[in-house]
């Protein structure tokens, strides 16, 4: 967003800020929350018992309230946490506004451990009262340094259900923003300390169709560096089968195998008619043939999703619509054709978390008019209204089966606005039965199979049988890790994507122009391999690599480093400019895929940087010096030497904070003389728990420097320096997080040079222009944050 020229004047900011407003068209008022075609659709559907439906629908009317998640690893969360509690909410609790009481932030019931919090605080409270101002920047620098997550509370439940353990190979099909994936990323992550991080032996495949959202993934990934990540860009309904490695053949040929998964999250695409309190404009243009038209690519992604998941597997379907038509018949479609899939029971989990159950009768409506006259299928192909419009998108697959007892749809879940003072949103929680079971289920299914098969499908079966194949129920046999040598799996993965993207699932007897729309639309953002892809591949280097050897000597790192696994990005291979890592699995998934094919976009973490500038490297033919990256630092810290690492203490983070290049003889002894005899490069200082002026570390805190000749630098940047160290008024600061290094909350002040800066510039301006001076540092910082976290929080369902 461009600066404003005329920074001094306040009155035309604010002239400005009140046409923004006028402006907006995604803001209404509460008498014009009313949609009839809305109300008809829904009460046509029995959504909520009829004494109910006023209660459910002016929830829906209602602002949504503020949620956030607090992040990160266990420890560290709940460290946070208890400051929340201690701290922050006290401060809340009595806060008079307006001659009205404001209540304050209270933990959500449901979520694990008390994590998860929710305040019902109107905008203007936020900017005006000096409590919750204070409360709300709190939230924005957290966010910023990845210790809180703001999400709506109905966005968490999807990984909840999933149920993640660190050895899990997990798959995040429809994932941007990046909200679940991170509490993905966390889950395999369970094992880490405040200062390392795990290597999981598991993996989380995060892939999304669009490819800036793809970057925007990425990007909110590295606030949690993950070894076991990776990020692609393709089509989920049509995601290609990957390959790992696998034994030894008889003759000791290399050979590879299909890689499953033991954890699917489809959070799909949908008309997203729950997020209604907080994105206004479906207030006024809702209409039921959104839901009819994403019906066909709900079913063809979650029966994707079927294909690449292992036996005993889990695979979570979520929307963030309340249409039946993206939901129960969604399931019941991809069910139907896969009888070795069942719906789980959770009712016995998160006991606190108030739903419905699915539903097991509805009626799409054929037309926008909201005409939901039939009960069936048929009775719908032999009316008036089907031979009017014989280009109809509707199916078979958008009504309920006549099975759809067998089906268990009550146990998927429903959340209304209602109940919890919430969003709306739907969760269904599905397994794969072991080989052995699906055959019984198979059997169980089989009369109703040939049923199905047998109804008739006039205008739609002949023409999509004709240009379209569909995909079969999965066999049995399809469960199989099935082991191929090395040249067949190079013939296979040619011939894999072709044979892919014929399996896209029609929803019995799904129209061919929803297909060509599909395709037309995949072509389009280029997410299924249609566009044109140009990310740099990924090159393992060899243990042996020069530049490699000399990062482990100079940094210290023991044998026990896994050197092998060390990546580059360019097309030569070469350590240009950075060093990433990845754990066995990520590795194993690189080697073995055409990186083009897997439209792989991110892989590992990146924990080495080139460190540009400086004699050494000007020096003609000198040697590269690597630095480790802040980011990167708790991912390698559990292989660097302890002995190579520096004690320090708080007077001695002061002046690495207060100064961008300190003088190493501007330090006090011990810290003095052990920094002068370091060599140039990177080092790794440890700031064991102290008190300095108030300011008080409760645990150890570990963080990267960089020695020249006769400075040090703290190897953070200025934002993320001035987002951890800015002034906290509470006194009762302590360190959450190794990734903020030094806590927002730590000295008192901002005492970094950019913060001296800005108070110099506050003192220079007299009069009221200072206070538009300190608004705009304000609103820059601010603007970094809370407006990205508020477009991700509108954009995540």
């Amino acid at each position: 967003m461009a600066r404003p020229k005329r920074r001094g004047h306040k009155k035309d900011g604010n002239n400005k800020k009140e046409r923004d407003e006028e402006n907006r068209t995604d803001v209404i008022e509460k008498p014009d929350m009313d949609n009839e075609r809305f109300k008809a659709y829904y009460q046509a559907q029995n959504l909520v018992p009829e004494d109910e439906w006023e209660t459910f629908y002016d929830a829906l009317r209602q602002h949504l309230p503020t949620t956030f998640r607090v992040a990160g690893s266990r420890q560290i969360a709940n460290t946070l946490n208890q400051t929340i509690k201690d701290v922050h909410v006290p401060g809340l609790s009595d806060v008079i506004f307006e001659e009205q009481k404001i209540p304050p932030p209270v933990q959500i019931p449901w979520y694990p451990d008390g994590l998860a919090w929710q305040f019902n605080v109107p905008k203007k409270i936020l900017r005006k009262s000096p409590e919750f101002k204070k409360f709300h920047s709190f939230l924005v620098f957290e966010t910023e340094v990845g210790n809180v997550s703001r999400q709506e509370a109905v966005s968490m439940l999807p990984p909840l259900f999933l149920d993640v353990e660190p050895h899990h190979k997990v798959m995040d099909m429809c994932a941007a923003p990046g909200s679940k994936t991170a509490q993905l990323l966390e889950a395999l992550h369970a094992h880490d300390s405040v200062t390392a991080t795990s290597i999981p032996s598991g993996l989380l495949i995060a892939n999304d169709s669009d490819h800036k959202r793809t970057h925007l993934l990425i990007h909110q990934s590295a606030r949690l560096p993950s070894p076991a990540l990776m990020v692609t860009n393709l089509d989920a309904s049509i995601y290609p089968v990957m390959k790992i490695g696998a034994s030894p053949g008889p003759n000791g040929e290399k050979r590879t195998r299909q890689l499953l998964f033991d954890r699917i999250l489809c959070d799909v695409p949908c008309s997203g008619d729950g997020t209604m309190r907080k994105n206004m404009g479906i207030w006024k243009n809702w209409q039921p043939m959104d839901g009819n038209g994403l019906h066909g690519l709900q079913v063809r992604i979650l029966q994707r999703a079927m294909k690449l998941l292992k036996p005993d597997g889990r695979i979570v379907y979520s929307t963030c619509s309340l249409n039946p038509v993206e939901n129960e018949a969604v399931l019941a479609a991809a069910l139907k054709s896969n009888p070795e899939f069942y719906l789980v029971d959770v009712s016995d989990k998160l006991p606190a978390l108030k739903r419905r159950p699915g539903l097991t009768a509805w009626r799409p409506s054929v037309d926008r008019t909201i005409n939901t006259n039939y009960a069936t299928y048929e009775e719908f192909l032999a009316s008036r209204d089907a031979k009017d419009n014989p280009n109809t998108k509707l199916t078979e697959g958008h009504w309920p089966p006549a099975d759809v007892e067998r089906y268990n749809l009550p146990r998927s879940l429903r959340i209304y606005p209602h109940l919890q003072d919430t969003g709306g949103f739907f969760v269904a929680v599905l397994e794969r039965s072991t080989p052995a079971e699906s055959v019984a289920r198979k059997r169980e299914l089989s009369a109703s199979a040939e049923e199905v098969q047998e109804t008739k499908k006039p205008r739609l079966e002949q023409e999509t049988e004709e240009t379209e194949p569909t995909t079969p129920a999965i066999e049995v046999d399809d469960v199989k890790e099935d082991v191929f040598s090395e040249d067949a799996a190079e013939k296979d993965a040619s011939a894999s994507t072709k044979s892919d993207e014929g399996e896209i699932s029609t929803n019995a007897g799904a129209t061919v122009q929803e297909q060509r729309k599909a395709k037309k639309l995949k072509n389009i953002d280029g997410g299924g391999g249609g566009g044109v892809f140009k990310e740099h591949p990924y090159t393992f280097l060899p243990p042996t690599d020069a530049i490699l050897l000399n990062c482990i000597e100079r940094l210290s790192l023991t044998s026990a480093f896994p050197s092998s696994n060390v990546l580059v990005r360019n097309p030569t291979g070469d350590a240009v400019r950075s060093l990433y890592l990845a754990n066995d699995l990520v590795k194993s998934v690189v080697e073995h895929n055409n990186y083009t094919r897997i439209r792989l976009s991110a892989a590992g973490t990146k924990v080495f940087s080139k460190q540009e500038g400086g004699k050494a490297s000007a020096s003609a033919g000198a040697e590269p010096q690597f630095r480790v990256l802040g980011e990167g630092l708790p991912v390698i810290l559990p292989f660097v030497d302890p002995e190579t690492i520096i004690t320090a203490d708080l007077p001695t983070l002061k002046v690495l904070v207060q100064s961008y290049y300190p003088l190493v003889n501007s330090f006090v002894e011990p810290f003095k003389s052990i920094a002068d005899a370091r060599p140039v490069g990177s080092h790794v200082v440890r700031f064991p728990p102290g008190e300095l002026d108030g300011a008080v570390l409760t645990h150890e805190i570990v963080l990267p420097i960089w020695k020249s000749n006769v400075s040090l630098t703290l190897m953070m940047d200025k934002k993320a320096k001035r987002f951890t160290l800015w002034l906290c008024i509470t006194g009762h600061s302590s360190l959450t997080s190794p990734s903020s290094a030094l806590s927002l909350r730590l000295f008192g002040a901002d005492i970094t040079t950019a913060g001296r800066d800005t108070a110099e510039r506050q003192t220079a301006v007299p009069g009221p222009e200072a206070q538009v001076v300190e608004e705009q540092d304000e609103a820059e910082v601010e603007m970094q944050v809370v407006q990205e976290a508020d477009i991700l929080d509108a954009m995540e369902d």
